[in-house]
């Protein structure tokens, strides 16, 4: 229950739907209004509508704080293990919804493990999201099983990722605790969820195959995962409305925001923005906007609206006044999808989430990468090493949240004025043919529409013969 899982989630709700496949969410009551909201702008001549069903997040009873159902709400990283126990107390009210409405298959995140073991009791296939690229998800499995970080003398040291196409080289640093799993409750929750998977009908996959051929390949061949690529989801947005309300409401007016866009001259703006997780300190915001500054590049740079509650400590003296006209702040939620197509977008910082990473392929936009947590120093990796579509700020240390993250100005400065040279027009090229890829991946015919009718024939086949 956070943006980056929901949002492709309700996009893949959508695709189900456009398919003439009765389609329902489930969901808890505070999350329901936002997914509402995202549904109604959908304006297609799908054939069956989408329905949302809640039930109530047992939040009081674990001892988490009335109101706390979404990531937002967990405002301490001692609270996020008592939110995971929270959502295992919703199986029994989710047997209850899989009685009455006997789906013929069940699509979770991989955040829910206990979904496995509740529609095998049903008869019904289980299938897992992880919201992560192909790479990302061999990458994550490799280190599971062969733990190579064990090998180096140091943190700094690096190792190739084994049985792994290409070269690719990490740190123990870049790994973090994320994979090392150091945490033995994040240990014993990591374990459920892989052998859940492990016994699940297989993995749907938010990517499309021509951008990641070698890794699709590898994780359905080498890991024997059945597996199904139906993306980029957020591609499944035609229309202006349905691009700008995703997850939450724009906290700019879309015709402001564009308006200021269209005075800009073509790949001339840099678009800054960490997704919805990352928690800078007031120095590191700092740090950006003396580079950003620096550049002398155009630029509309998103900050979280929580970070508001001391002031604006974090802009230098006279910041906004000398940037009129050259750089627009949006504080809090931004339409990410309606800016990065805009033509005059001509890069993107990114933590390299893999919402924003693909959202960022879709609209042929170069990235300059950010890595924070999670899996985003494999994406990085895949962009600037693989795809050759990025240049990298140089971050080199894994963080929970970005909260002891310290990049200098200098480093911004530098990877703006790099993916704007003259120099790297190729990679803008390469952004451009992976984007008219992506677009024609998910049109009638493409290698992911293809994908995803094979899914929904083969459940159909498989509900056919359990009757």
């Amino acid at each position: 229950m956070a943006h980056g899982h929901m949002i492709p989630l309700v996009d893949m709700a959508k695709l189900f739907a456009a398919k003439g496949v009765r389609t329902t969410i489930i969901t808890t009551p505070l999350n329901a209004p936002i997914i509402s909201k995202t549904i109604e702008q959908t304006k297609t001549h799908q054939s069956k509508e989408i329905n949302i069903q809640t039930i109530k997040f047992p939040n009081v009873g674990v001892g988490l704080p009335e109101g706390c159902e979404h990531s937002d709400s967990v405002l301490s990283t001692d609270l996020f293990p008592i939110f995971l126990k929270a959502t295992t107390l919703m199986q029994e009210p989710f047997e209850q919804l899989l009685l009455h409405q006997r789906p013929n298959c069940v699509v979770a995140d991989w955040f829910f493990p206990w979904t496995t073991d509740s529609a095998a009791k049903f008869g019904i296939p289980r299938l897992v999201f992880h919201g992560i690229s192909f790479f990302s998800l061999c990458a994550t499995k490799i280190m599971s099983l062969y733990k190579p970080y064990n090998n180096t003398c140091s943190d700094s040291e690096l190792f190739v990722i084994p049985n792994f196409p290409g070269e690719i080289k990490m740190t123990r640093l870049q790994v973090g605790n994320f994979h090392t799993k150091d945490n033995v409750g994040h240990n014993s929750f990591w374990n459920e969820a892989e052998e859940s998977e492990e016994r699940s009908y297989g993995v749907v996959v938010n990517s499309f195959y021509e951008l990641e051929k070698d890794y699709a390949d590898h994780y359905r061949n080498v890991h024997g995962r059945k597996a199904w690529h139906i993306g980029p989801l957020s591609l499944c947005n035609r229309n202006k409305e349905e691009k700008i309300y995703r997850g939450k409401e724009a906290s700019i007016d879309e015709h402001e925001c564009l308006k200021w866009l269209d005075t800009q001259t073509t790949n001339s703006v840099v678009y800054v923005c960490f997704g919805s997780a990352v928690k800078f300190s007031d120095s590191q915001l700092l740090e950006i906007a003396m580079g950003l500054e620096a550049s002398g590049q155009q630029f509309i740079w998103v900050v979280r609206k929580s970070i508001q509650e001391k002031g604006e400590k974090w802009l230098p003296e006279g910041f906004e006044k000398r940037m009129e006209g050259k750089g627009l702040i949006i504080r809090g939620w931004a339409p990410q999808v309606l800016i990065l197509e805009h033509e005059a977008i001509g890069a993107f910082v990114t933590h390299c989430g893999w919402n924003s990473t693909l959202e960022a392929v879709s609209a042929g936009v170069p990235m300059i990468t950010w890595p924070v947590g999670a899996e985003q120093f494999f994406n990085e990796k895949l962009v600037t090493e693989v795809l050759k579509i990025g240049v990298p700020v140089g971050v080199k240390k894994w963080s929970y949240s970005g909260v002891d993250c310290c990049a200098k100005w200098d480093v911004v400065e530098k990877a703006v004025k790099m993916v704007f040279a003259k120099e790297l027009e190729g990679m803008r090229k390469r952004a451009k043919v992976l984007a008219q890829m992506a677009r024609r991946a998910v049109e009638e015919g493409g290698s992911s529409d293809s994908n995803l009718d094979v899914l929904i024939q083969e459940l159909g086949t498989l509900s056919s013969l359990s009757r």
